[in-house]
């Protein structure tokens, strides 16, 4: 049985193109190149932050945040950046009794950007919350502290084999994984993101009738 679904941020509730572009602009990059790049690292299987370090040398990313929001241009993000299957897939797990959760490698800034969106979930919360980052096993068990069931109760949806599915799946949890974004995109004819992932799907809105049909077959 299924009784709990909780979703990852980037790329899984909301479209980073805008974010990111605006790092480019940050850097003094054209958009397309640091897309180039950001592209060529994740399918290194590096770590997408060292994108800036191949394009500045010696860039810090925390500390690049502070900058941009004291010269009045703050990470953001809002309901237009918001994929057109967030709302009505996170309401129709909830009509169906399902708990709903939002938990993801987020800052705390994002993480009041998320609960002002007035989203149908139960519970939000951010690695900057917790003080852990996935693909860390210590962030999935704040997410099983969380919601109201043990952990191969709970479905955990992401778009990146690395950071999201592999390590749900380690501690029990069922996943699926969303084609989309460059993560998704990249990885997705991976060998271990067809064979891991409880479902794969294409739209957020796949999810309530395969959850459903899951949770009858476990019955």
């Amino acid at each position: 049985m299924i009784r709990a679904v909780v979703f990852d941020v980037g790329e899984c509730l909301v479209d980073e193109t805008r974010e990111y572009g605006t790092w480019a602009d940050w850097l003094g990059v054209p958009r397309h190149t640091f897309a180039a790049m950001f592209g060529a690292v994740i399918a290194q299987g590096r770590d997408y932050r060292e994108t800036f370090q191949v394009l500045r040398p010696g860039f810090d990313l925390y500390e690049e945040r502070e900058k941009r929001a004291q010269a009045g241009q703050p990470e953001h993000f809002d309901d237009s950046d918001l994929y057109a299957d967030v709302r009505p897939t996170l309401a129709a797990l909830r009509d169906a009794g399902l708990w709903v959760g939002i938990a993801g490698n987020q800052t705390v800034r994002a993480g009041g950007i998320l609960r002002s969106l007035d989203l149908p979930a139960d519970f939000i919360a951010t690695s900057d919350d917790w003080g852990v980052s996935k693909p860390d096993p210590a962030f999935f068990s704040h997410v099983a502290d969380a919601a109201p069931c043990p952990a191969e109760e709970i479905l955990y949806v992401g778009d990146r084999l690395d950071n999201d599915i592999r390590p749900a799946d380690k501690v029990g949890m069922k996943t699926a994984l969303i084609r989309r974004g460059p993560w998704a995109t990249i990885q997705w004819d991976d060998p271990e993101a067809v064979a891991v992932p409880t479902f794969r799907v294409h739209s957020l809105a796949e999810l309530p009738g395969l959850v459903a049909s899951l949770s009858a077959e476990e019955r």
